[in-house]
């Protein structure tokens, strides 16, 4: 069965897992995967436990969430006993999913206490990572981190990814590059590439399509009195299936190639145009995978 991957760099395309009604049967959604050429499933924390099924149908195991959402804020709670739990239950899971085959754990940088000053959340990341950066890279994996700018989320910017990578240097925490976060936030993400392409493990295929008018009534970010905001969006931008935004696909391959990137590009399907039915999220996915195979 041939597998998908892009015309530059010869990046494998996968997938990251929907959670939907048409996934319930695990086998059912492994089997449509494998038959549409994808070449993986990222997997949330609550499947690790099916990564041998899923390579045993002919998956590779690539990704599996570091943790829940309640998990990931519990790492960085202000409540030293509480995230020193959340330490351990994740290295537990990291040991697991390694064990399984795991090489890429996915996680975010929320805090349980969005309304702390930056700075001390931002010390609450390092305790907490640099104790599973090191047991990840002893286990031959990577801790990437998605710059999903949530509340109060840290590790969005170049400014707190620089930071983190100067306070944890090691090679068991990397980043997830995901183009669609930075073209919302206004952040370059060809630059960006540039400059974090050898960190770089884990690549997210979501594209942003921006509103220029919209942009002008609303700002970027600013809610809006009398418009609603756009399906997996706001007002003056949307996340779109990769190929229907404004990110430059082959030049970003073209940089990670050039340093030499050997991880995945996972479709993360948030698009209002093709969510919320069977249909229309397999069509979603398999135009997706057709447009990066082209770059």
């Amino acid at each position: 069965m041939p597998t998908a991957h892009t015309l530059t760099g010869n990046v494998p395309i996968g997938y990251r897992w929907i959670n939907s009604a048409w996934q319930k049967d695990f086998d059912a959604a492994v089997n449509w995967t494998r038959d549409n050429s994808f070449v993986s499933i990222d997997l949330p924390a609550s499947h690790v436990g099916e990564i041998k099924r899923m390579v045993k149908s002919g998956l590779k195991p690539i990704s599996v969430d570091l943790a829940g959402w309640g998990e990931y804020q519990a790492l960085l709670s202000p409540d030293k006993a509480r995230r020193s739990e959340a330490i351990k239950q994740t290295a537990a899971l990291i040991e697991k999913g390694a064990d399984a085959g795991a090489k890429i754990f996915f996680t975010l940088m929320l805090p349980e206490n969005p309304d702390l000053p930056r700075s001390e959340n931002f010390k609450l990341v390092v305790e907490s990572y640099q104790a599973l950066a090191a047991l990840a890279e002893k286990r031959g994996a990577t801790i990437v981190v998605e710059g999903w700018p949530g509340p109060g989320a840290l590790c969005c910017t170049p400014e707190t990814y620089r930071a983190l990578l100067k306070e944890i240097p090691s090679t068991g925490i990397g980043i997830n590059y995901d183009p669609s976060h930075l073209i919302r936030m206004g952040i370059d993400p060809i630059r960006f590439v540039h400059e974090f392409a050898p960190r770089i493990a884990h690549v997210h295929g979501k594209d942003t399509e921006m509103n220029a008018e919209n942009a002008y009534l609303f700002g970027n970010e600013q809610p809006a009195t009398f418009t609603p905001p756009r399906g997996f969006g706001a007002w003056a931008w949307r996340y779109t299936i990769p190929g229907h935004g404004v990110a430059r696909w082959t030049a970003i391959f073209d940089v990670l190639a050039q340093a030499g990137f050997k991880g995945i590009c996972s479709i993360e399907l948030e698009d209002a145009r093709f969510n919320g039915s069977e249909e229309g999220e397999k069509l979603g996915l398999i135009k997706g995978r057709e447009f990066l195979e082209g770059c």
